[in-house]
C-alpha cells in the first residue's frame, strides 16, 4: 500500500532490497539499439501510436497506480510533454506490472492535466507479465519504475533511466537531430559496468544488515557512497536510519531524521515516510511518537488531508498516542478518498481500530 523509502534516483540501498539498476551482465537491449517494436494493449488516453515514424522523437515511460514514484514523476512527465510536443515529441505512458487495470482510467482521469499524454495499457494476451514489461523493461534489466526510454528521430534508443533525470539538453539535442547516440551507447556500457560493481557492493551491504553486523555495514556503506555522485547520496540515508536503529543508536537515528525533514519541507511523500518508519520499523525500540506526529501532520497539511496514504499514517500514530476517536475520524476519511486494494487494506485497518487493537502494519 505504501511504497516507503523510494527516492527519485535510479538506485537506492535498503534491507533486503534489490538496487534498481539495470545490469550489463543480463540486459539484451542497450542505448544505441534499434527500439524495440510496440506491443501494447489498449490505449486508454490520447490517440494510439503503433509503430514509431521517423522523424519523430518518443519518450516511453513505464509506470503503474500503485507506485508512489510514479505519481510524483507523472506531473514532471507531463510538463515535458507540453514544453516539446509542438516540436515533434510523443509521449507514451506505458502502464506495466499493474495490479489491478480496473484503477487505470479513473487514475488518469483524476489526474486531470497533470497527465495529459497519451497511455496505453500492456499487452497480457500472451503472459501475464505483459509483452512490453518482456520486450523493453526485462530486456533493459530495469527492476524498478519508473522507467522511461528516450527514442530518437531514427528510432533508435537514445537514453534510458529515470524520467525525472532526463535532461532538458539531451530532449533538445534529440529533436534537434544533434545527438550523438553511438557516444551516448558507449558512455551506458561503461556506467552499467561502474552499476553492477555498486550492485556487488550494496549486495554485500544487505548482508551484512541482515547478520547484523553493524560494523561492517557502515563500511560496506562508506564504499557504496564513494562510488556514488555527491548528488546522490542522499539516497542512502534511509540505509543509514536502518544501522543508527539496528544498532541502537536512537538519539542519532533520530536527529538524522529530523534533518531529513528540515532538507525536504515541501515534499509530502518524504515527510508521511519519515512519520511511517518511526510508527512501524521493528528496529525501532523506543519509539518518538511526539516527533512522527510533527512530521505526519506536515505531510497532512502538503496534501490538503486529501492522500488516502498520508491520512493512514496520522490516523495510526494518533491511535498509537492514545486518540482513538481522532484515530477512527481519519481512517473512515482515508477510506474514502481511498480505492481498490488500498480501500481494502485501510478498511481492514479501521476494523482493528473499531475492536481496539492496533493494526499489523503492511
Amino acid at each position: 500500500m505504501h511504497a516507503r523509502n523510494l527516492k527519485w534516483l535510479t538506485l537506492w540501498v535498503g534491507i533486503g532490497a534489490s538496487l534498481n539498476l539495470a545490469s550489463v551482465s543480463a540486459a539484451t537491449l542497450k542505448v544505441g539499439d534499434p527500439a524495440p517494436a510496440l506491443h501494447t494493449g489498449k490505449f486508454v488516453q490520447g490517440e494510439p501510436v503503433k509503430s514509431f515514424d521517423k522523424g519523430k522523437a518518443y519518450i516511453v515511460e513505464f509506470w503503474a497506480t500503485w507506485c508512489g514514484p510514479c505519481r510524483v514523476a507523472i506531473p514532471h512527465l507531463n510538463e515535458t510533454y507540453e514544453k516539446y510536443k509542438d516540436k515533434g515529441l510523443i509521449v507514451i505512458g506505458q502502464d506495466c506490472w499493474e495490479q489491478d487495470e480496473t484503477l487505470v482510467e479513473p487514475f488518469i482521469k483524476k489526474m486531470g492535466e497533470k497527465m495529459t499524454y497519451r497511455v496505453a495499457m500492456d499487452d497480457k494476451s500472451e503472459n501475464k507479465k505483459g509483452k512490453m514489461a518482456e520486450t523493453w523493461m526485462e530486456a533493459a534489466g530495469r527492476k524498478g519504475i519508473p522507467s522511461a526510454f528516450l527514442i530518437d528521430k531514427q528510432s533508435r534508443i537514445a537514453w534510458i533511466g529515470h524520467p525525472m533525470q532526463l535532461q532538458e539538453k539531451v530532449i533538445e539535442e534529440v529533436l534537434a537531430g544533434t545527438f550523438n547516440v553511438d557516444k551516448a551507447a558507449t558512455a551506458y556500457i561503461q556506467e552499467q559496468k561502474q552499476e553492477d560493481q555498486l550492485n556487488k557492493v550494496g549486495t554485500e551491504l544487505n548482508q551484512a544488515m541482515r547478520n547484523k553486523d553493524w560494523a561492517a555495514a557502515e563500511t560496506k556503506l562508506a564504499e557504496v557512497e564513494k562510488m556514488l555522485p555527491e548528488d546522490q547520496r542522499g539516497a542512502l540515508d534511509s540505509t543509514r536510519l536502518s544501522i543508527l536503529f539496528g544498532k541502537g543508536d536512537n538519539a542519532a537515528g533520530y536527529k538524522m531524521m529530523q534533518k531529513m525533514s528540515d532538507a525536504a519541507p515541501d515534499n509530502a511523500m518524504s515527510q508521511n515516510d519519515l512519520a511511517w518508519r518511526i510508527a512501524t520499523d521493528p528496529t525501532i525500540k523506543e519509539r518518538d511518537l511526539k516527533l512522527a506526529a510533527s512530521f505526519a501532520a506536515k505531510a497532512q497539511e502538503l496534501s490538503h488531508g486529501k492522500d488516502p496514504a498520508i491520512l493512514d499514517t496520522v490516523a495510526r500514530i494518533k491511535f498509537m498516542q492514545g486518540d482513538k476517536d481522532e484515530a477512527l475520524e481519519l481512517q473512515k476519511k482515508a477510506i474514502s478518498l481511498a480505492e481498490g486494494d488500498m480501500k481494502k487494506q485501510l478498511e481492514k485497518t479501521l476494523e482493528s481500530y473499531q475492536h481496539g487493537e492496533l493494526s499489523k502494519a503492511d
